[in-house]
């Protein structure tokens, strides 16, 4: 892994935190480093230009020095405009952020996911009815990349294809055995099958697949609950 970078790369702000009186800690997801943290010198400062530029959703080019896990920013330049989340978007790309800064390994590249997370914030910002099978896809994405493996066209027990009418019950660290029990853990043949060619089309596949979504982080998350979500739930009953 290199210890000085050199070039300059590609990148978004995560999160961002006040550190001194004038400047920042800032979580940056890159395509080549990965997630990382860098102290921004002086950005609270009132004249400092990178208050405005350090924003998450902002495409932006990027450039830092040091040794130590904490580096230090050196150069940053906005790549195109912020991408326009408002309301539930805005949240929604929260949500992403947050899950990147839980559980991705520090300092490791990954630059398929940063396509991937490129794609699910252009998903995010084109229209309403893209942000769920944007958020979807960008989950399965992301548990692809962690390794998490799991058959979603053969039953566990038996090892044949998955057949669309039948019921399935996910079994941790197993798969799918086909099953009677309808409960949280239950999913349609039809429903894995589209989990496997990532094709959310209809309501009661988003909303199967934002189930299995939510029970396959789990173990990556813990049981601290994710601060976007409760934001969202805030910001849901302000609404009405």
């Amino acid at each position: 892994m290199r210890q000085v970078i050199e070039n300059w790369q590609r990148g978004f702000v995560l999160h961002r935190k006040a550190y001194s009186e004038t400047s920042l800690l800032v979580e940056l997801f890159t395509e080549e480093t990965g997630r990382l943290t860098v102290l921004a010198k002086g950005a609270r400062a009132k004249r400092s230009a990178l208050k405005g530029i350090l924003q998450p959703f902002t495409p932006l080019l990027l450039r830092w020095s040091g040794r130590s896990e904490l580096k230090t920013l050196t150069k940053v330049e906005p790549a195109a405009i912020a991408l326009p989340l408002q309301q539930t978007a805005l949240y929604s790309g929260f949500y992403v952020n947050e899950l990147l800064c839980r559980v991705l390994e520090p300092e490791t590249g990954y630059p398929h996911l940063f396509q991937d997370y490129l794609r699910c914030l252009t998903g995010l910002a084109s229209a309403e009815h893209l942000i769920e099978p944007s958020l979807r896809h960008f989950e399965f994405q992301l548990l692809q990349t962690l390794g998490y493996g799991v058959d979603f066209c053969h039953c566990a027990g038996s090892g044949e294809l998955v057949d669309e009418n039948m019921t399935y019950r996910y079994r941790e660290e197993k798969g799918f055995i086909a099953s009677l029990i309808k409960d949280n853990l239950t999913f349609y043949g039809r429903e894995l099958l589209a989990f496997e060619a990532r094709q959310f089309h209809d309501s009661a596949t988003l909303q199967a697949a934002k189930r299995f979504t939510r029970i396959a982080l789990k173990q990556y998350l813990g049981n601290k609950p994710l601060k976007s979500r409760e934001l969202f739930t805030q910001y849901m009953l302000y609404q009405k």
